[in-house]
């Protein structure tokens, strides 16, 4: 049996590409196999280094590989597209996984346990279900309207509408009702979800944690307690800033530096949840019509309430850092008299 010390995996649905180097850098093996000869693959062979992109079934294989004691090593996909020489085939994708592994500056995505894959699909399957009820609701004042009736803005108000159901003419009534029973059913479902997320919050120290911090509910805590890899991996806040997409993006050539919008690089829906819990705190603050003197007070007087709210989501992505390096809870910052 040949000796191998890196391998890179190019996963897919039911075809995955596998390139093998050996100590030496010397090109091994270079196969096709098919989802069911993967694992046999890698029986009984001496622990190697194996690399694959962070893509979808890349957690499930890596732990199956972790446990016959392989060290494997997820990498973003736009981190390894620089190593493909050439064409966009299986085989030059694994060998650039290859290469891009060994790589002493490479970026890696940590193996997510079970856990925390099965959090994240209670907020994925929530958040969708959230998109069929904005979706449910725009189908319906969309045909209510046909017939004159109109409520005011606001998913809640959707649900008034079933009352003038008695209005429209007999052929209407039943493909109206039918979108109604949809909304109403898909609203159960996504309170469901939302209880066993609570749940998952209630069980979780590090979220419990994250909570304590002003704009952070529990769904942005739960959803960054199973996200955010080893904290050690930053260097900084900002890093981490960086990671979520909530950090300029940097135009310089030739010594001139500038700087742009939000690189919106990172998990979307974490910054999504930190720019809603970032809102929330300048609703607040706007609706309480108390001058301040502190930093969201001053940003507010002199900027626009949605640049305040990027830079609101950056200082809460910092605060997330130091409790998650710190191990500790937030407290808030008296101020001297």
């Amino acid at each position: 049996m040949f000796e191998v010390s890196t391998v890179g995996v190019d996963l897919a649905k039911n075809v995955i590409q596998v390139h093998g180097v050996d100590a030496a850098g010397n090109v091994v093996v270079r196969r096709q196999l098919r989802r069911s000869q993967f694992v046999g693959f890698f029986e009984g062979r001496p622990c190697c280094l194996i690399g694959m992109e962070a893509c979808s079934g890349a957690h499930h294989w890596a732990r199956e590989l972790q446990s016959m004691g392989h060290e494997v090593r997820l990498m973003p996909p736009s981190y390894v597209k620089p190593y493909v020489k050439r064409g966009k085939t299986d085989a030059a994708d694994a060998e650039a996984i290859c290469e891009a592994v060994t790589r002493p500056s490479m970026r890696f995505v940590p193996v997510k346990g079970e856990a925390d894959s099965a959090a994240l699909v209670l907020h994925r399957a929530r958040d969708f279900l959230v998109g069929q009820v904005t979706q449910t609701g725009n189908a319906i004042r969309a045909h209510m309207a046909e017939f004159g009736i109109v409520t005011a803005k606001g998913s809640k108000r959707v649900a008034d509408l079933e009352a003038e159901l008695t209005a429209l003419p007999e052929a209407a009534r039943l493909p109206l009702q039918a979108l109604f029973d949809q909304l109403a059913d898909t609203q159960a479902r996504i309170e469901r979800l939302t209880d066993e997320i609570e749940e998952v919050h209630r069980r979780n120290d590090v979220s419990r944690r994250l909570a304590s911090v002003p704009g952070v509910g529990v769904l942005t805590a739960t959803a960054i307690s199973a996200t955010t890899p080893d904290i050690s991996n930053f260097g900084s806040a900002r890093d981490y800033a960086a990671w979520l997409g909530l950090t300029p993006k940097q135009h310089s050539t030739g010594g001139k530096p500038r700087s742009g919008g939000i690189s919106k690089m990172g998990n979307r829906y974490i910054r999504r949840l930190l720019y809603l819990g970032a809102m929330a705190q300048i609703m607040v603050r706007r609706r309480s019509r108390r001058p301040g003197s502190d930093w969201l007070s001053r940003k507010l007087a002199s900027k626009g309430t949605r640049v305040v709210a990027i830079a609101l989501a950056n200082r809460m992505a910092r605060t997330i850092f130091a409790l998650l390096r710190d191990g500790t809870s937030y407290k808030p910052r008296v101020s001297a008299a």
